[in-house]
């Protein structure tokens, strides 16, 4: 059975930092790439970033370029997202999602099995 349980998401000023957790079990990262998602209120959900199966390629939105990095522990079958530098605009719901598409995807469309969220808030 594949899962996916995300952690780490608080309550951060902005400029700060956090690292979320996606744990993940029921597959392996030479075949399924991982991804972080976003979901704030009233807005439209947004691929944050990913990586892909095997060599573990990255993608990342703009909008979290240079401040955000993804990374995995094959040992801990754990997929980390450092986040820094954060902004209020950052404040969502984190989602990880598994995806057996080759390379990088980018659409939610295209992920299989899904944690079930982390909040994140950033005051001003």
């Amino acid at each position: 059975e594949v899962q996916l349980v995300e952690s780490g998401g608080a309550l951060v000023q902005a400029g700060g930092s956090l690292r979320l957790s996606c744990r993940t079990s029921g597959f392996s990262y030479e075949h399924y790439a991982v991804g972080w998602f976003r979901q704030a209120p009233g807005k439209e959900g947004e691929g944050v970033a990913c990586i892909s199966s095997g060599l573990g390629d990255t993608y990342y939105a703009d909008s979290v370029k240079g401040r955000f990095t993804i990374s995995r522990d094959k040992a801990k079958n754990t997929v980390y997202l450092q986040m820094n530098r954060l902004k209020p605009e950052d404040t969502a719901v984190y989602y990880c999602a598994a995806s057996a598409r080759i390379g990088t995807p980018t659409d939610g469309n295209e992920y299989s099995y899904w944690g079930q969220g982390t909040q994140v808030t950033v005051s001003s």
